[in-house]
């Protein structure tokens, strides 16, 4: 049986295309197209199985966030992807929808006619990646071993995070309870276009105690603050003059990636760092997995995973727990807290 998809968007040409899209799926169909977001809340209302709806977020009548907000308050929840136009118009507001409860956002392609093949290909992969309810397939691999080094000299600690899909709404739930004195620096790979990653810091900052930037070229870790890698960017870390600097690169994306965790992870190595706090949250594929696999074989690492129940897409924890590298596993309410616990504060 076919799955159910519902289009919300103002854009007559939006919604035809991204309909022969779907349609032309075995396992999809639009079942019903709205014109604004008024339109499309009567029509949740109506349809009783909608196993996932695309959004668009500036609308007439009512936006997309609006639409979200009215489905918050009434208690109604239905898997949503949101669509956002360019980053320096729309990443507020996509943000904002993500926190919402949006479980990911595709922009949307300049000149959709001209970019219809590749507009084509995030509209399946996202269906894939989502599942729509499911549980996302990965590959079951052997447990890593992993080699404990002890009476290392070293400058202190470090919490590195990787998260993908529905990462935003996990970050609120972990960064604003980070207190100011965390004895340690916190980087984050979460994977953002450009444009984006700064709002998302600075959102982030505003609601936490900790400070929150976007990560920039020569930022010098110091304790207490938490860096986001800037989108569109590998982020790694390197030694220079007894510091540890952050080093922005445009390597090319890996699986379709750019910042990528792996890369993050695999830097730590060379660092001085006596113990590095790795997380992983939600997020759909393996990134993190051979990073962390290939730090633990070299360095002191205490592994923390999201659970299942409380992941979006569980992907990425759940390679780690799969790998045997997690060394807690536990819900995202208690992320924070064990992070704290491992870190101490100065």
């Amino acid at each position: 049986m076919k799955k159910n998809i519902m289009i919300i968007d103002d854009s007559a040409l939006m919604r035809r295309v991204l309909s022969d899209i779907i349609n032309n799926t075995e396992q999809y169909q639009v079942i019903y197209t709205a014109v604004n977001g008024q339109d499309g809340l009567e029509a949740l209302k109506r349809f009783s199985q909608v196993h996932l709806v695309f959004l668009d977020i500036n609308m007439p009548k009512m936006s997309g966030v609006e639409l979200l907000k009215a489905l918050k308050r009434e208690r109604m929840e239905v898997p949503i992807v949101v669509f956002s136009a360019s980053a320096e118009r729309s990443s507020a507001e996509t943000l904002e929808a993500l926190s919402l409860g949006a479980l990911d956002f595709l922009k949307k392609p300049e000149n959709l006619l001209v970019n219809v093949d590749s507009f084509r290909k995030k509209v399946l992969n996202i269906l894939s990646v989502l599942e729509i309810g499911e549980e996302p397939s990965v590959v079951i691999r052997e447990p890593v071993k992993r080699r404990r080094v002890f009476n290392q000299i070293g400058r202190g600690k470090l919490v590195a995070i990787a998260c993908s899909t529905g990462g935003p709404k996990a970050l609120q739930e972990v960064v604003p309870y980070l207190p100011v004195n965390l004895a340690a620096p916190v980087l984050i790979v979460q994977h953002m276009p450009e444009g984006f990653t700064a709002s998302l810091a600075s959102r982030l900052n505003e609601i936490s105690q900790i400070k929150v930037t976007e990560a920039a070229e020569g930022d010098v870790l110091e304790n207490g603050h938490v860096y986001i890698a800037k989108g569109g960017r590998h982020m790694r870390v390197e030694q220079e003059r007894g510091r540890h600097v952050i080093r922005l690169g445009l390597d090319d994306p890996v699986t379709g990636l750019r910042p990528y965790a792996n890369y993050l992870y695999e830097s730590l190595i060379q660092s001085d760092y006596y113990e590095i706090i790795c997380v992983v949250l939600t997020g759909m594929g393996a990134d993190g997995t051979k990073g962390i696999g290939k730090l633990s074989q070299e360095k002191n690492v205490y592994v923390i995973s999201q659970d299942r129940e409380s992941s979006t897409v569980y992907g990425m924890p759940k390679m780690i727990a799969q790998s045997g590298l997690s060394d807690e596993i536990v819900s995202l309410n208690k992320i924070a807290k064990t992070i704290i616990n491992y870190t101490g504060v100065c």
